[in-house]
């Protein structure tokens, strides 16, 4: 009797449910182990970060009131009597934006800049996302050399570029343009390369059962799949293009950066206030311009 109620268990226990559980019980087990040992990394790393950056509330609070007088000194004394009084008048907008014709040209080299580096590198990127892509990447060797090539263009910041080449062809609007178009064709190729690993394959089938050929299936297969999300990118990447534009001009890459390096290193503070305020100004509009494009592309009805 107790050799069968033996049995009967062992029975029972070696049963398929019971398998099941033990193994998904393991599976747990392993899964809050590695989710402790996981966390525990991060706590360091963010307490390294904290201590290395010194990001303590003492000095943040010692700091503020610093901030706080810069944002005073740079923003324009304006008076409600003058406002609208002529450029030798004091407290006025006319006073205060002196120089708008300077920026208004310095704006537009800017802008020229943002979109020639963005065209530039949307080119590049486009060329290199489908075989940097692990779903439609002729073979494996293709696939890891574009990988690490975008990897070193996204890498290395716009400025180290600017640098690089303000020095081959000196300060101006080029060296700009080609550290930005490098950047933005390291980026736009991974954001398209992963867009790709996501289409549905059926075209390309048909395609190719259809005796296409590889550059066949990309053309009509995957590009008319992708399309509307590579202009979604592109349009991102042109509004994070002019900022960089700015951001260049401070090692002498052309655009109103050069400017602002400028009035910051001599403290004309008002102007200052005036050039950020206009590169703002410039970027809403484009972020307006860019949605209306985008939704010629995608329909408005896709957004809801």
């Amino acid at each position: 009797m107790s050799s069968q109620s033996i049995a009967t268990g062992d029975g029972a226990a070696s049963s398929p449910v019971d398998r099941f559980e033990r193994h998904r019980a393991e599976l747990q087990r392993g899964r809050r182990h590695a989710t402790l040992a996981y966390g525990a990394l991060f706590l360091a790393a963010l307490a390294g970060s904290v201590y290395n950056s010194n990001f303590f509330p003492n000095r943040l609070a010692a700091g503020a009131p610093k901030i706080g007088d810069y944002l005073y000194d740079i923003l324009p004394v304006l008076s409600a009597e003058h406002l609208f009084a002529g450029t030798k008048t004091e407290g006025s907008i006319a006073y205060w934006y002196f120089n708008l014709p300077k920026y208004l040209r310095l704006l537009l080299e800017t802008v020229n800049m943002a979109l020639f580096a963005t065209v530039l590198g949307t080119v590049g990127g486009f060329l290199m996302c489908f075989v940097a892509s692990r779903n439609l990447a002729p073979n494996g060797w293709i696939y890891f050399g574009f990988r690490r090539i975008m990897e070193f263009c996204r890498s290395v910041p716009e400025v180290i570029f600017a640098i690089l080449f303000v020095w081959a062809v000196g300060i101006g609007p080029l060296a700009g343009i080609l550290a930005i178009s490098i950047h933005t064709a390291g980026a736009l190729g991974k954001l398209f390369s992963e867009v790709n690993e996501n289409v549905d394959h059926k075209p390309m089938d048909g395609i190719r059962s259809a005796g296409g050929t590889w550059f066949d299936e990309m053309r009509f297969g995957v590009v008319p799949q992708v399309l509307p999300n590579f202009v979604s990118y592109t349009l991102l990447r042109f509004e994070i293009n002019i900022r960089a534009s700015s951001i260049v001009g401070f090692v002498g890459a052309g655009g109103i950066g050069q400017e602002l390096y400028y009035v910051i290193n001599f403290n004309f503070y008002e102007e200052v206030s005036a050039l950020v305020l206009l590169i703002v100004a410039t970027v809403t509009c484009v972020d307006l311009l860019s949605a209306r494009i985008r939704h010629r592309f995608i329909g408005k009805e896709h957004l809801a």
